[in-house]
């Protein structure tokens, strides 16, 4: 998938950044306070995120690969209720491989499934890196080492065991949906509660709008069976509801004991899992008989060491909806531009794949990717050039990509996620607010002279003219326009002189000065594709023997610029409440399996998810030190922008 993950070693690690925290996320060993609450906990992890890597490595050592391996397999095992509980006997297992329906003559129960072989061992394991890369420089290459030796790193397989550690009798199941909706919540609680069934349990309930369920007096738990379930996949949403934050995990833990539940099953994201993984250490401490599994819910794709996540699919199918309208809307319209903002706070896989099925993207905008608005290689500059040669263009851009340009904020919200700026809508005001012109900035100094443009010029004693910097810029249109020409090295010396325009019309600032060392004042003319421009004003600050003059313009760019019809499209809620598609509805139906499966097996504090294309159990840890990004150096981006055609925009 284009992706960057710290499993493979330390050298090639993404470095961490701001993610969904839909829940909690992972939690310091000492806190401030015994019962810390779940925004406390999501806010402070996200300001000390840390990488997890292996331990310090000694590549001289002839025996480096064999510690690398016995680190990583430290790491990635996973956690059990044996390791608590050592008395724990295993029971064979109450899922039926073979038969779902009694008949007469196993009207006592099932058969034996053990000639079908449908189990899976429990040393059964799954590769987790199938590529074989050769040296460091291959696209995408992700190296343990400085010569990027093969190292085997495998990870647990998921599924069915002939032995389980709970008796369906005594279980009472609970399933929580935290954070944002995503499509195929409703698929993967679906297919908990009729695994759960299929193995015998009778007592399924839902815990009502995230953690918080836990702790809300007016929130009473739901009932499931497959009955109530049966066709909730067939719409989007949660049967459950969603929310963000919660109480603290003694209180959630408190609540768990009180009700009986021994299963609990959390989708949600890294912060939701991070509160999922931090309930099984709470329960560990107590030596309770209980698994916490956990689903990996992120439309985002940013979950680590996964192939991709539910919902994820759904999203970049709807995108083409939102894509093609902006492409219909662009090419219909004089000038036309086209910009859709799609998710991904610090990912861009929606945004790169939705552009790579689309075919329509001229320019594709994403977080790991920085850019330029302005500038003669900036994202503007290109639109003009799209816009002169093809008439109209479509932007896509995610959702964190160019925080740089929006007004920052400190505000967060229930999780803890920093509130983002509107990229698409500064886009959308960039774009319609500027015209793009070429700017001569004539400045008139030492001792007095003139300045000229064009073929016109102006007289004055003492100095010279010199055009100091010629650069083309986008200047926003409002009443007047505001042009900042930074880092502009000027002497302003004394005297002063007229200005003169082109072919000797034009309006052009003067200024004056005394002599002698002379007055900050600087004279200019504006110079727009050939044209004078009036100044209508001209303002000197100096800085550290910087000079930024900024030139107010009166408004003269209708005349003269290059007019554009832009739409701005945001689809993020019409995507989130879909129901899933047909390829997340098969992979949230094994997810949601294979989650009940680790749970009667005894495994807790783990995740389900697909690493090429098989599904495993990982320890939540190991997925929730930060988000995964994509890759820039990756072949899936390579391809994106082959497809797109864009510059890098720096």
């Amino acid at each position: 998938m284009g992706s960057l993950s710290p499993a493979i070693g330390s050298k090639f690690v993404a470095p961490a950044r701001n993610s969904h925290c839909s829940g909690f996320h992972s939690l310091s060993p000492v806190f401030r306070s015994p019962r810390p609450s779940l925004n406390r906990i999501c806010k402070k992890i996200r300001v000390h995120t840390e990488k997890k890597t292996p331990s310090a490595i000694d590549y001289s050592d002839p025996d480096w690969k064999i510690k690398f391996q016995k680190d990583f397999e430290a790491r990635f095992n996973i956690p059990h209720i044996t390791d608590i509980i050592e008395d724990a006997v295993p029971i064979p297992s109450t899922f039926c491989l073979r038969m779902r329906t009694p008949t007469e003559d196993f009207a006592d129960g099932y058969p034996s499934d053990e000639k079908w072989h449908g189990y899976i061992n429990n040393n059964d394991r799954v590769l987790l890196k199938v590529i074989n890369f050769s040296s460091p420089t291959s696209a995408g290459a992700e190296c343990i080492d400085p010569d990027c030796t093969w190292v085997e790193q495998w990870v647990h397989r998921a599924g069915p065991r002939e032995k389980i550690y709970f008796k369906p009798e005594e279980v009472k199941a609970a399933i929580v949906t935290c954070g944002g909706l995503c499509p195929g919540l409703n698929d993967v609680i679906r297919q908990i509660v009729i695994t759960l069934e299929i193995y015998g349990v009778k007592k399924i309930v839902g815990i009502p709008f995230g953690y918080r369920g836990f702790s809300d007096k007016d929130s009473s738990e739901m009932p499931l069976s497959r009955k109530v379930v049966q066709n909730v996949h067939l719409s989007g949403g949660s049967l459950l509801g969603v929310s963000r934050g919660g109480p603290s995990v003694s209180d959630i833990v408190d609540s768990m004991e009180e009700r009986g539940i021994n299963m609990l099953f959390v989708l949600g994201g890294n912060g939701t899992h991070a509160g999922a993984n931090a309930i099984h250490n709470e329960c560990r401490k107590r030596r309770l008989r209980v698994a916490v599994v956990g689903v990996p819910k992120t439309i985002d794709n940013d979950i680590l060491l996964m192939d991709k996540t539910f919902g994820f699919d759904t999203a970049v199918e709807e995108a083409q909806r939102a894509i093609n309208s902006a492409y219909i809307e662009a090419h219909s319209a004089y000038h036309g531009i086209g910009i859709v903002k799609l998710m991904g706070r610090s990912s861009g896989f929606i945004a790169m794949h939705a552009s790579l099925a689309s075919g329509q993207i001229d320019i594709c905008l994403i977080p790991e990717v920085p850019f330029n608005l302005h500038g003669p290689h900036g994202v503007l500059r290109h639109l003009k050039y799209l816009i002169e040669t093809k008439g109209s263009a479509v932007v896509c851009v995610a959702e964190g990509a160019g925080q740089n340009f929006v007004q920052k904020t400190n505000a967060t919200d229930a999780s803890g996620n920093i509130v983002l700026g509107d990229i698409g809508a500064r886009l959308q005001q960039a774009v319609s607010d500027c015209t793009f012109m070429q700017f001569l900035i004539f400045m008139h100094g030492g001792g007095g002279g003139g300045g000229g443009g064009g073929g016109g010029g102006g007289g004055g004693g003492g100095g010279d003219d010199e055009v100091v910097e010629e650069v083309e810029v986008a200047a926003v249109v409002v009443v007047a326009a505001v042009v900042m020409v930074e880092e502009v090295e000027v002497e302003v010396g004394g005297g002063g002189g007229g200005g003169g325009g082109s072919d000797g019309g034009g309006g052009g600032g003067g200024g004056g000065g005394g002599g002698g060392g002379g007055e900050e004042e600087v004279a200019a003319v504006v110079m727009v594709e050939g044209v004078v421009v009036e100044a209508a004003a001209v303002a000197v600050v100096e800085e550290e023997e910087v000079v930024a003059v900024a030139v107010v313009v009166k408004k003269y760019f209708n005349e003269i610029g290059i007019p554009s019809d832009v739409k701005y499209i945001d689809p993020t809620y019409m995507i989130r409440a879909c129901r899933a598609n047909a390829s997340d509805g098969i992979l949230c139906t094994v997810l949601g399996q294979n989650a009940v499966h680790g749970a009667f097996a005894g495994y807790s504090g783990i995740t389900v998810g697909i690493c090429n294309t098989h599904y495993v159990y990982l320890p939540i840890p190991e997925v929730i030190s930060h988000p995964k990004v994509l890759d820039p150096n990756s072949r899936m981006w390579h391809r994106c922008l082959t497809s797109t055609g864009q510059p890098d925009f720096i």
